[in-house]
């Protein structure tokens, strides 16, 4: 297998006449953990449902694994693929245990119908819930936890299976500020492990970006405004550029800030 673990050229995503996703390129390596950024409506869900084989491009050609979609055998495929959303944490019954839930990541389905475990399956469920700090959890209902506990259980979920691209779709969103931190350390301790997968995570603020994360794509109205290297590419230039207003970037020890540019009190129209 080559180092790439993703490969998008010249990819479009057209539905009801309208372009999602314009003539995308862009490439994902084994070493690598990317986190995409944009305004609502940007395309970033799409493109990252393409990375995970959800769905397929109306134009061009996405490769996942050295698999193209459209050739792929995606039965084979999906597990090798780690993916949480909330789209997908709606399909888990609220009933399930949260053991079942990660368990059930073993035949990439949501809930515990007929299936058949081996006791090894159970331990690596019960030692990535240890990791997630989960453990406490394991025979609680999934519909009885908290939003953060529930993120949590997702990525767990995403990880049992050894994967060899973790995607995470908006991990962080509707946490208060604790569950925040708490998630955010722990994907950031996850992320600087040399032994992890690819990571790709999309996200709407740049202070739910983890330490240990290497790249950024930046997405505007389907469109790549940037990619690259983190430090070179998440500026205020190119963060002012894609969300249409002026914004500030700073960082400290690998965490990053943006907020909209405000102009000093002494400049004309400050007080306006």
């Amino acid at each position: 297998m080559s180092n790439t673990v993703l490969s998008f050229n010249s990819v479009s995503v057209v539905r009801d006449g309208n372009a999602i996703l314009d003539q995308v390129d862009w490439t994902v390596t084994a070493d690598q953990r990317w986190v995409i950024l944009g305004p609502n409506g940007a395309g970033k869900t799409t493109l990252v449902q393409l990375a995970a084989a959800a769905s397929h491009p109306t134009s061009g050609t996405v490769d996942v694994l050295d698999e193209e979609l459209g050739k792929a055998d995606l039965a084979e495929l999906k597990p090798r693929i780690g993916y949480a959303s909330s789209a997908l944490a709606k399909r888990i019954p609220k009933r399930e245990t949260v053991l079942d839930v990660v368990l059930t990541a073993a035949y990439s389905v949501t809930g515990r119908w007929n299936e058949e475990y081996e006791e090894i399956d159970t331990r690596r469920a019960r030692r990535v819930l240890a990791e997630w700090k989960l453990e406490s959890l394991t025979d609680r209902a999934f519909g009885t936890l908290s939003d953060g506990e529930q993120k949590r259980v997702q990525i767990a979920r995403s990880v049992m299976t050894d994967p060899e691209l973790l995607i995470l779709d908006e991990p962080a969103a509707s946490l208060d500020l604790g569950s925040r931190e708490e998630l955010v350390t722990l994907l950031g301790g996850y992320a600087s492990d040399s032994r992890s997968p690819a990571m790709i995570m999309v996200t709407h603020h740049a202070e739910e970006i983890p330490t240990g994360f290497t790249h950024v794509l930046l997405l505007k109205a389907g469109k790549v405004v940037a990619a690259g290297p983190l430090d070179e590419t998440l500026t205020a230039e190119k963060l002012s550029e894609t969300f249409g207003l002026p914004i500030e970037v700073s960082s400290d020890r690998g965490r990053y800030t943006a907020r909209a540019r405000t102009a000093p009190a002494d400049e004309p129209g400050a007080n306006e």
